[in-house]
């Protein structure tokens, strides 16, 4: 997908693929019935305006995506109801105070399943690409979340490694569904696993 050409790690297409499969994997396990084809394609659009918010040239992300997102389907000419549906997805997928509530089961399994790629292994390495990104912008020590305005967290004065911390936190906390809880339980324990070495490693006690 064009869109991502332009992308750094952290939001690229294989991003956008894993959301997708980690939606459809707790699209598995839901009681409720779920649009398969709305979610995935939710989970392939949701990110597309990550490298133009990047580079300035628009304001964000979730806005843009959801208006070419509903340009695209109709010129394809999939049905006004699930470009609507779509739409809701992409616009309520971001852990941002200003993005609204996720209504519907898809809008939940998408959420979910993004939130769960900030998080286990694949996550670590994931949100470490993150702090890479945002680190030295603004002359800070530490990296620091750009926008502050945007996230319950505000400047860390901490190393990066409590930033990965508090990030995977935060993220496991506000999951939708019982399928991704259950599957946010498993990488919870595996963070604490890692953490929990990491400070053995470099001498320093305490839990996260």
């Amino acid at each position: 997908m064009p869109y991502y050409d332009d992308a750094l790690p952290a939001h690229d297409q294989f991003h956008a693929k894993r959301v997708r499969d980690i939606a459809l994997r707790l699209a598995g396990d839901c009681n409720g019935s779920v649009d398969r084809d709305v979610l995935a394609a939710s989970a392939w659009l949701h990110d597309i305006g990550r490298p133009r918010e990047r580079a300035g040239e628009i304001d964000d992300h979730d806005d843009w995506a959801t208006a070419e997102a509903a340009q695209l389907l109709a010129a394809e000419g999939v049905k006004p109801d699930r470009i609507g549906r779509i739409k809701h997805c992409i616009q309520a997928h971001s852990i941002r105070t200003s993005s609204p509530e996720p209504r519907t089961l898809e809008a939940k399994l998408l959420f979910d399943a993004d939130k769960l790629d900030a998080a286990g292994a694949r996550g670590l390495v994931r949100l470490a690409c993150i702090v890479g990104e945002r680190s030295g912008r603004t002359g800070e020590k530490y990296a620091v979340i750009d926008d502050t305005s945007a996230t319950d967290l505000g400047t860390s004065n901490s190393p990066d490694i409590e930033l990965l911390r508090d990030w995977a936190q935060e993220r496991l906390d506000t999951l939708y569904t019982q399928p991704g809880r259950r599957l946010g339980q498993t990488r919870r324990e595996f963070m604490d696993e890692f953490f929990t070495h990491f400070a053995g490693e470099i001498g320093v006690s305490g839990e996260w």
